[in-house]
């Protein structure tokens, strides 16, 4: 049974300025999701599941519609600010969507295989989907999963600090935790330091970009938890319930362990408008080492 590929793409585009899944940044005016497409269908992923705003949904049947249509299945999975919120808790007012664990749970209903989860706007490279899929296809144990891994030294931008979840990773090549860092920047001197902590990490350090495999036993143990984390912070606007929430339940509960796979595809993403003209350039370069057709579609 062929992977699903999850793509988180109800963000709101805060420090972007504007709605960066749809914006263009290959030289034919391809958005990044365009490149993740392509490389899930050649890894051999079967379903799509865009998991979005009910606004951005026309917009989306678009762009992807004529693209993916004939080639791959593909979904959408509305994340409102009430999907899944128990209903004792009544209207709850937001300031932004409930965070990427709330996303995924989103996709219950159009996920029924193993499937990969990843950013909208983060370009992951082939190599990464190749091996997700190839572990989603291969291990048959429903309480395993997996996290791709990236150098933290890899996944900075110079505009700015970014989020990142760094890892600590066992002799097994498991993961042990997974702690979300808010805002991790490089120094003058080489360190990367979060500015919320004051914590140093080293450049090497394996960080979460928010590509994971999950087998569909996930889902319900999701829905415990965000249930539970939807009565505590109801009235926070703000408070997300992230990916790495589950993944530690997972491994503090014994409920799950996740596989820990290196990867060594480039990697680069939009998180201020200033880092635009690097993907440009990042992504220009691909195609001029054919490592992608000039025309993916």
């Amino acid at each position: 049974m062929k992977p699903t590929l999850l793509i988180l793409a109800a963000g709101m585009g805060s420090r972007y300025g504007g709605i960066k899944q749809l914006d263009q940044f290959g030289p034919n005016g391809e958005t990044i999701i365009d490149y993740s497409l392509y490389d899930a269908i050649r890894a051999g992923f079967g379903k799509i599941v865009f998991i979005i705003r009910e606004e951005l949904r026309a917009d989306f049947e678009e762009v992807f519609g004529p693209k993916l249509r004939g080639k791959i299945d593909y979904d959408y999975a509305i994340q409102g600010f009430q999907s899944y919120v128990p209903d004792e808790l009544g209207h709850v007012e937001r300031a932004k969507p409930w965070g990427t664990g709330h996303a995924m749970l989103c996709a219950w209903e159009q996920t029924q295989t193993p499937f990969a989860v990843i950013n909208a706007d983060d370009f992951y490279g082939f190599d990464a989907f190749r091996l997700v899929a190839e572990f989603l296809t291969q291990s048959t144990e429903d309480s395993e999963h997996t996290l791709i891994a990236y150098e933290l030294q890899r996944t900075l931008s110079d505009n700015g600090t970014v989020s990142r979840g760094v890892c600590e990773v066992n002799e097994e090549g498991h993961l042990e935790v997974v702690t979300e860092r808010l805002k991790l920047a490089a120094t003058t001197s080489g360190q990367i330091v979060d500015a919320d902590s004051g914590l140093e990490f080293g450049p090497t350090t394996p960080v979460s970009m928010n590509f994971w495999g999950f087998k569909p036993s996930v889902f319900p143990i999701t829905h415990a938890l965000f249930t539970d984390y939807a009565r505590r912070n109801y009235t926070a606007p703000k408070a997300e319930f992230f990916i790495p929430l589950v993944a530690t339940h997972l491994i503090q509960s014994g409920l799950g362990k996740l596989k820990v796979i290196s990867n060594q595809s480039e990697w680069f993403g939009v998180t201020y408008p200033e880092d635009k003209p690097t993907v440009q350039a990042a992504l220009q370069k691909l195609h001029d080492e054919d490592k992608y057709p000039k025309q993916l579609w």
